[in-house]
């Protein structure tokens, strides 16, 4: 009957309405900036007074917002950010209907669109995550010639008053950097831009968080040009992605700074091993979780050693230049957040099972060994089902095409581990959306925009200041810990289906064997043995 029921609503027209996609993402985007610009709340980060400074992040000031019954009570802005979001996922889901359907719209329309709402998301207060308070901090502790690697913002601003440490927020005060030199670079930077002014300096901060952001959804579309319907869906998935748009732009995360020099340098896949080396060089300089696409890059080449090599020693320059002689420290640094578990993951639920018979450091290391092996599970059966369309441009098959082959191994490996990842950020999931825009349409689709939703919405109340005890201890938790953890479990389980009702290749003997044989072979003659990929249209995903 529901099953029934699914297929009669998927049979409306307005399910597959472009226009009305457009039109929800913009009220959900719009919910977003209405709630920032009303002022610092429960949801809105305080990142002090503008003063005179005319930069944004623009808002409505604290004393004006007495005057007019500002602060809203939590019991209206949470909803109202949960209504938002929800909003946005019916509008990408019928946007992404809507492409499978015909719909093409105006391209440059689009992109403008996209810009506008992220440069307007970016111009108010940041919401719901104090992370970008934290990078702040850590750039004011480089101006004044300390180490964030080693001293925290609470070492300081507890012995003497600080104008930009005073406004940073629990419960990271006392954890000092885990970010790579580049990240770090564009933290001191933004507080050299934003001097004394923990206003200005998230402003900076801000920027450095867009205009990637921007940039990443931009090469997208170039990557996809010449097809109009995967141009389409990468701008959708990427610049008017409203799940992204909330998680990475409203909350001012580092990760599209993480990524862009990762996604420029599959525009030099084809063109250059060397270059794009430099480039996933240089993206694993800013964060540790760009190995991901390293590995992708290495496999894409595999099949010739020279490119291999070319792309290893362009990643070892700025890897070497950057942690040997700049931040040798910060090598080491990622490795504290190992151990961690999210609250909205599923690792919650093993975890607390686990610990009423085994001390809770036992739980948490056997729910850590879980997810590791969740990882190459998860990895394993998405290679299986994962169905293989050429990137534009391909001379070559789509299995021999080095940037296809690439782009499929990203979302792969990444997906794998965000969703087997004990500790998992709704902000994180844009390392996935990216090259999961250049892919057919398939169910993963789907099931990253349910991810998505349901984390976004978990983490509206995810600052730890604020919050009365009944929206914390009862609201919260049970959408964080009982919904989005079982959303979180149900993702899994449905990968663990498509897998083993479409392709139950399992990983033998015989086939790892003709796998390695396979590597040995040489790239150029395997590709002139096999005829040209054929380009299939675009339908409804069976996959």
């Amino acid at each position: 009957m529901i099953v029934e029921r699914m297929r009669r609503l998927g049979e409306q027209p307005w399910t597959r309405d472009g226009a009305l996609a457009v039109k929800l993402i913009v009220v959900s985007c719009l919910t977003t900036i209405v709630v920032a610009f009303l002022g610092p709340s429960t949801v809105a980060l305080n990142v002090g007074p503008a003063g005179t400074s005319l930069l944004p992040p623009w808002f409505i000031p604290v004393a004006w917002g007495r005057q007019i019954g500002l602060p809203l009570s939590e019991w209206v802005v949470v909803p109202v950010l949960w209504v938002g979001i929800i909003v946005g996922a019916i509008g990408l889901v019928i946007g992404h209907r809507a492409i499978l359907h015909g719909w093409r719209p105006r391209l440059r329309r689009l992109v403008g669109l996209g810009i506008g709402l992220n440069l307007a998301t970016a111009f108010t207060l940041p919401l719901t995550s104090a992370d970008v308070l934290m990078y702040a901090a850590y750039g004011r502790i480089q101006r004044q010639r300390l180490d964030p690697y080693s001293v925290t913002p609470a070492e300081i601003f507890r012995q003497s008053f600080d104008p930009v440490l005073v406004w940073t927020e629990r419960p990271w005060q006392d954890t000092p950097s885990v970010y790579g030199p580049i990240a770090s670079a564009s933290q001191w930077l933004a507080n050299v831009l934003g001097g004394e002014s923990m206003h200005d300096v998230v402003f900076w901060l801000q920027i450095m968080s867009v205009l990637p952001f921007i940039i990443v959804g931009l090469v997208m579309i170039r990557l996809a040009r010449d097809d109009a319907a995967l141009q389409t869906r990468a701008a959708l998935f990427v610049l008017l992605n409203p799940l992204l748009i909330w998680s990475v732009v409203a909350g001012a995360h580092n990760e599209a700074l993480t990524l862009v020099f990762a996604i420029v340098g599959l525009l030099f896949m084809r063109r250059s091993a060397f270059i794009t080396g430099i480039f996933i060089g240089l993206a694993g300089a800013v964060k540790v979780s760009l190995v991901f696409y390293g590995v992708a890059m290495v496999w894409g080449y595999r099949r010739d050693w020279r490119k291999v090599v070319a792309l290893c020693v362009g990643a070892v320059i700025p890897l070497a230049l950057l942690y040997g002689l700049f931040a040798p420290q910060a090598l080491f640094a990622a490795s504290r957040n190992t151990g961690y578990i999210s609250a909205g993951s599923w690792a919650p639920w093993l975890s607390s099972a686990l610990s009423w018979v085994l001390p809770d450091p036992v739980a948490r290391s056997i729910t850590g060994y879980v997810g590791v092996i969740g990882l190459l599970v998860i990895g394993w059966m998405l290679s299986r089902v994962l169905p293989w369309g050429a990137v534009p441009g391909a001379q070559v098959p789509a299995e021999r095409d080095p940037l296809t082959i690439a782009v499929r191994t990203a979302v792969i490996l990444c997906t794998a581990w965000l969703v087997t990842s004990p500790y998992t950020l709704s902000w994180y999931d844009l390392i996935a959306w990216a090259p999961l825009a250049l892919l057919r349409p398939t169910r993963l689709d789907g099931l990253m925009v349910l991810r998505g939703a349901a984390l976004s919405v978990a983490y509206v109340t995810g600052r730890t200041v604020g919050f009365s005890d009944l929206m914390v201890d009862g609201v919260a938790f049970v959408v964080r810990d009982v919904i989005c953890s079982a959303i979180q479990w149900y993702v899994l389980v449905a990968i663990v289906h498509w897998f083993w009702t479409t392709s139950r290749q399992w990983p033998t003997v015989a086939f790892v064997r003709e796998g390695i044989a396979h590597l040995g072979r040489d790239g150029a003659a395997d590709a002139t043995a096999h005829p040209a990929p054929v380009v299939r249209s675009w339908r409804r995903p069976t996959n």
